[in-house]
């Protein structure tokens, strides 16, 4: 209310905010657009970490130099990726000894990367990795098994001739058939009693 002539004014903003005179309308195109937190984009390994640790897992062998000390540790390796997604270059920094840092390097070589498609800039990244060796990962060595005999089968067949009444007793005619077989080295024996 106006003090000065004691009428209402003509508008009020205690109930409702103003209108602006142009209003907004949410368009896509002017929306903001989220950009990459990177500028140049990595080498990513198919598949992403869990992949990566599969496949060091499945290919690790366990040095026979640590297994017979019981050595356990990790392995830091340093090693570039071109732009290919090829390892070009590695190099352990730290480990326990005992042929656990060839073994790792011999894995990060096996390693080939997702290229980085970065504007057609060739460029080589330099990365990390930690490669644990731990006992309890030792795959134990799998030996075959001793091959086992073949089975031999001895079958006797002796032909009867029809009984008849006033004939002798001649030399029965006997066949004799051996069969050997020899089972798939699958570890089953099969043997007969």
């Amino acid at each position: 209310m106006c003090f000065l002539c004691k009428k209402s004014p003509a508008f009020s903003f205690e109930k409702h905010p103003p209108t602006p005179l142009f209003p907004l309308k949410k368009h896509a195109a002017m929306q903001r657009e989220t950009k990459n937190k990177d500028f140049f984009k990595t080498p990513t390994y198919p598949g992403g970490q869990k992949a990566l640790k599969k496949f060091i897992a499945e290919n690790l062998q366990y040095p026979a130099e640590a297994l017979a000390a019981k050595v356990e540790g990790t392995v830091r390796v340093e090693y570039q990726v071109n732009d290919k997604g090829q390892v070009i270059s590695a190099k352990a920094t730290s480990g326990p000894g005992y042929g656990c840092e060839e073994e790792a390097l011999r894995i990060v070589r096996l390693l080939e990367f997702t290229p980085a498609r970065n504007r057609k800039i060739k460029a080589t990244f330099r990365k990390k990795i930690q490669i644990h060796f731990r006992l309890s990962q030792a795959k134990p060595q799998k030996t075959a098994p001793p091959p086992t005999p073949p089975v031999a089968f001895q079958y006797t067949w002796a032909a009867t001739p029809a009984k008849k009444a006033a004939s002798k007793p001649k030399n029965k005619p006997r066949h004799t058939y051996q069969i050997s077989i020899t089972p798939p080295a699958t570890g089953h024996n099969h043997s007969q009693e």
